[in-house]
């Protein structure tokens, strides 16, 4: 199939199937006009870089483990729980300095509220 089926196929936009390929993520033939020819295997393996990309993980974490979950279940690849593990434990950080940003901005918030009702001035807060 050409890479315009492929993006149809998979959701994926040209310009991202031409990124994988660059990448090493997954693979093509040229015909003779120079046209990208990809077999059907690739739908499943675009499907999957897919799946992980939304997961957070890059495109190079995704090729140290995509041959192995392309091979086999998820459970037999050894590098994969210490990826999952450790992206886990950036999200859950993200979130709290995330949580800590909105407190501060609810508490900017109200304290400009505040001095709106009093009349008095908005000024930075002093260091």
């Amino acid at each position: 199939m050409r890479i315009s089926e492929l993006s149809k196929l998979t959701g994926a936009s040209i310009r991202s199937l031409r990124y994988y390929e660059a990448k090493g993520l997954i693979a093509t033939q040229r015909e003779e006009n120079g046209y990208r020819v990809y077999n059907q295997m690739v739908v499943e393996r675009v499907k999957t870089i897919q799946f992980y990309l939304s997961l957070g993980f890059t495109t190079e974490q995704i090729e140290s483990f995509l041959n192995c979950v392309m091979k086999n279940q998820e459970s037999l690849c050894d590098d994969l729980l210490p990826l999952y593990t450790e992206k886990l434990q950036d999200i859950e950080r993200q979130m709290e300095m995330l949580q800590m940003l909105q407190a501060n901005l609810k508490d900017r918030i109200a304290y400009i509220e505040q001095q709106r009702i009093q009349g008095l001035p908005v000024g930075l807060p002093a260091k």
